[in-house]
């Protein structure tokens, strides 16, 4: 897909580097989540609380799974994507650590969760799960974490 690769050139070269300070680097990853939820019809909180569950916003984050695939930065893209992502322009699965990119494939994956249970709590669920009692269980987590946004917001 030319989307991957117009991504990584956007995220490589044109995004400023998430060095310069912690504040710097907030606003960077929160307009890569605005820009990739733009991107895939996604809203970005929904993938800003998704992040949350799965690493507590930990770029660095590395889950080995019991059926020997591993989850992947800020987003924990699990490595069995690895092939359909470099079917889709992505030549190194290392650009995973990039957060920025780590949170396009995250929208890139949810969106293909929401081509198949349609704009639902399932689709959310499937972001994690495959099994229906583990995606209700997973959609209950990412509610609870946007309930819980929603609920300081109003302090």
């Amino acid at each position: 897909m030319p989307v991957l690769i117009a991504i990584v050139v956007n995220i490589f070269f044109l995004t400023p580097s998430l060095t310069f300070s912690q504040s710097h680097a907030l606003n960077t990853l929160n307009q890569c989540f605005i820009q990739a939820g733009n991107l895939y019809g996604v809203h970005p909180n929904v993938l800003w609380a998704i992040a949350k569950v799965e690493s507590n916003f930990n770029p660095k984050a590395l889950n080995k799974n019991k059926n020997g695939t591993y989850d992947i930065g800020l987003m924990q893209i699990n490595s069995s994507w690895i092939p359909e992502l470099k079917k889709s322009g992505m030549f190194d699965h290392r650009w995973l650590w990039n957060p920025c990119y780590n949170i396009y494939v995250g929208a890139w994956i949810l969106n293909k969760c929401i081509q198949k249970y349609g704009n639902t709590w399932q689709a959310i669920g499937c972001y994690n799960a495959v099994s229906k009692k583990k995606r209700i269980k997973y959609a209950n987590k990412v509610f609870h974490v946007l309930n819980n946004v929603k609920k300081s917001d109003k302090k």
